[in-house]
């Protein structure tokens, strides 16, 4: 695809279906519609494709608003209106397509059907031990049904008089190929054997997608139809519905499959529910086991910022992209055909970039928050001294909290895990000893503190990185954190005293004594 002229102005829509939570891949395609016309100045609509009643779910749509406003993903405004572009609801519009339904129907390209749900589970059985690979509602099959194509035509009148339940079908044509470009994999061509004739209009009254949205692209005048690679099938459906309604073609472009972080496969719910990372970008009430980007503490900046790097290149190899940078680099000819791996461990890495970069006040008055909600009192260390020890460490702004939790609060639980599998009983008197000489010091800073450590140790003839481990459980319960004698040297003399004596007691117990 040759770039955009900045004189053209593409028209672009997202139009998700309300059937449950947004999944990440449709969060993405929402992205690169938006990236794609704030490149080129152009139009981005939102559209709700709510045709299918049956599995609407109210909340859903809701859910769709408040993602696109966390990530600041917003439609344009109606210049007719004046007010947002949407979003528009397919079900408000059923009158729309009722008049492209009998267009179809008059010019031969589409018919009534009306068959029961027996008889076309009858049909689907007998081509299921046929072993037949031919589609379940084809021109081969289409006589043998009950339809205007093979009943009388006063029959099919006296039905529609008496509103006997039918659908609407296309007529796929016989022995035709559909060709069509995609502006990422290049022609296409689908030979109409393959294809069934799909359901235009359902019993309900409500259009199926594939009419929907065709008709709906057509009169908002969208340009790129960006979606993902799963419609690639459905296209040569809805090239001929163009054709047949005498619409103007979009240009089409299908974005690359979302593979798992290891990338094979397709990218599942299942499959991030059993490896623990998100597939959701909000918090989903009936999903209980499920992890979403925003409660795990992921910046809505960060995500965009991901996001966009899935099957998308900026040609640079910058992995960090402000969403204004997003803008001035995105375009269609960088987007690959291959599926994208959900490399998880960048997306905490960008978000830890993101973080490092906030203004240490505003990460001070997080810290502060939290405090607060703890209710801790006579804390003798300040947020403001403990940050630039563990800001470089975090991902996430929760891990200040609990990174910071190691200087603010004495541990109430050690790490017997590792206790169990490396202390030592000559361990004791080297506790001893190290808890004598800090109450006989007078100086307790960085330097002292390293000095006494490896002198006793010399002197105990034990090896430093034996001993460091069981120091630092005794100050900070875990086996892992910040510098340890940063820790101690910002918490100060009598807290470090107070919990190596804890400490100390704990060992003393015959469990360990006997160790």
């Amino acid at each position: 695809m040759k770039a955009l002229s900045k004189k053209i102005k593409p028209v672009v829509r997202f139009a998700p279906s309300p059937t449950g939570p947004l999944h990440i891949g449709g969060v993405r395609t929402a992205l690169f519609n938006y990236l794609f016309a704030q490149k080129y100045q152009g139009t981005f609509i939102l559209r709700i494709e709510d045709t299918d009643q049956v599995r609407y779910i109210a909340e859903a749509e809701d859910y769709i608003l408040n993602t696109l406003k966390w990530l600041n993903i917003s439609a344009d405004e109606d210049p007719i209106k004046k007010g947002p572009r949407g979003p528009y609801r397919q079900s408000e519009r059923k009158s729309i397509y009722k008049k492209y339904i009998q267009q179809l129907i008059a010019q031969g390209q589409a018919y009534y059907a009306f068959d029961t749900p027996a008889a076309l589970e009858k049909l689907r059985q007998n081509l299921q031990d046929a072993k037949s690979n031919t589609p379940p509602y084809h021109a081969v099959h289409r006589t043998l049904m009950e339809n205007s194509l093979s009943l009388p035509a006063d029959e099919v009148q006296k039905r529609l008089k008496d509103q006997v339940p039918y659908v609407v079908r296309l007529k796929m044509p016989i022995k035709e190929e559909i060709r069509f470009y995609d502006e990422i994999r290049g022609w296409v061509k689908v030979h109409t054997h393959t294809l069934e004739d799909k359901i235009l209009l359902k019993s309900d009254g409500m259009p199926t997608y594939h009419l929907a949205n065709v008709v709906d692209d057509a009169l908002m005048q969208v340009t790129h139809v960006i979606r993902g690679e799963e419609w690639l099938p459905s296209t040569p459906l809805h090239v001929l519905l163009y054709q047949y309604l005498g619409f103007a073609m979009p240009k089409f472009v299908h974005l690359p499959l979302l593979l798992k972080p290891k990338g094979k496969g397709k990218l599942s719910k299942r499959d991030a529910i059993d490896h623990h990372y998100p597939v959701f970008p909000l918090p989903w009430s009936d999903h209980i086991n499920t992890l979403d980007f925003k409660t795990l503490g992921y910046f809505p900046e960060a995500l965009v910022n991901f996001l966009a790097l899935l099957g998308w290149s900026d040609g640079q190899q910058r992995e960090i992209l402000s969403k204004e940078a997003l803008i001035e680099a995105f375009s269609i000819e960088r987007i690959g055909s291959a599926g994208a791996k959900f490399d998880i461990q960048k997306a905490k890495w960008i978000n830890q970039h993101y973080l490092q970069q906030k203004k240490d006040v505003t990460l001070i008055q997080y810290l502060n928050t939290s405090l607060a909600k703890v209710a801790c009192k006579n804390l003798n260390i300040s947020p403001k001294e403990i940050l630039p020890l563990i800001k470089e460490r975090a991902y996430f702004l929760e891990d200040l909290w609990q990174e910071s939790k190691q200087f603010i609060f004495s541990p109430s639980t050690y790490d017997e895990v590792t206790l169990k599998k490396k202390w030592q009983p000559l361990y004791h008197t080297y506790f001893k000893a190290y808890i004598q000489r800090i109450q006989n010091t007078t100086v307790f800073d960085l330097k002292s503190i390293k000095d006494t450590i490896q002198t006793l140790a010399y002197e105990k003839k034990i090896k430093l990185g034996q001993i460091m481990p069981m120091i630092r459980i005794a100050i900070t319960g875990v086996s892992q954190g910040p510098d340890l004698t940063q820790i101690m040297d910002c918490i100060g003399k009598e807290a470090v005293l107070c919990r190596l004596k804890n400490f100390d007691c704990l060992m003393s117990q015959p469990r360990f004594l006997n160790q």
